[in-house]
């Protein structure tokens, strides 16, 4: 695992509080992410995980605290001025476009903004990602749920991320394209890519993610690294009802 105090953060959570109008949705959310980092944010449903990528996000902006992102401070940037300084997310729901083919999502926002030397390309997208390849020209609302979330994540991987952000990595997959999908996010982490990830499979996340990020109610109520979190039994039956 990756010694985060060797490098300052690549995202720098601190204190943040973000509301739905009068209602207070996220308090003193604090979390941070290392170059070459994989971090999991999890809880359970409706505790705020969501809404913390959002407000990294720039799309729903937060109220207090501070954002920062590779040093800037990002809290009251627009949604795609964060995206332009190097964070790819992978959206809850997926979000494709379905009226384009899988070459065509893409290709539609790649970009190498951030000057990566051996930038992400169609090419090597679809060598992570074989089904993809014999899917080129199928319209996106043809794929299969599996096949969308890969589709999703390569998209996301084109614009060249410095941070790829994943909201609900493996919900509602079957089990072998879910295993397909950590075993992608285990070969990008290995490769140096930071990662923010959101899931609830526990087992997968303490095999590959560095460290771990526990809200409950819009509150941190636990972080550690995964050695930890796989003996603390009574976390995870607490608050991922494990």
């Amino acid at each position: 695992m990756l010694d985060r105090n060797l490098a300052e953060p690549l995202l720098d959570v601190a204190n943040v509080e973000t509301s739905y109008g009068q209602s207070r949705v996220l308090f003193d959310i604090s979390l941070s992410i290392a170059p070459g980092e994989m971090v999991s944010l999890m809880g359970r449903n409706g505790m705020g995980k969501t809404t913390t990528v959002r407000s990294i996000m720039g799309l729903t902006r937060a109220a207090a605290g501070a954002i920062r992102f590779a040093g800037e401070d990002i809290r009251d940037l627009p949604a795609y001025r964060v995206a332009q300084r190097g964070i790819g997310l992978v959206p809850e729901g997926r979000q494709i476009f379905p009226n384009l083919t899988t070459r065509e999502n893409l290709t539609a926002t790649a970009a190498n903004r951030t000057a990566a030397r051996e930038p992400w390309t169609l090419d090597k997208v679809l060598a992570l990602f074989p089904r993809l390849a014999t899917r080129a020209a199928t319209m996106g609302n043809l794929l299969s749920g599996g096949e969308q979330q890969m589709l999703a994540i390569g998209r996301a991987l084109m614009t060249n991320p410095r941070l790829l952000i994943l909201d609900e990595a493996t919900e509602g997959l079957a089990p072998l394209i879910r295993d397909e999908i950590w075993q992608c996010l285990q070969s990008l982490r290995a490769a140096g890519q930071s990662i923010l990830v959101i899931d609830k499979n526990v087992g997968a996340l303490t095999r590959i993610a560095d460290r771990h990020t526990i809200i409950e109610r819009g509150r941190v109520v636990w972080t550690g690294t995964s050695p930890e979190l796989e003996h603390a039994v009574d976390v995870q039956h607490r608050y991922l009802g494990i």
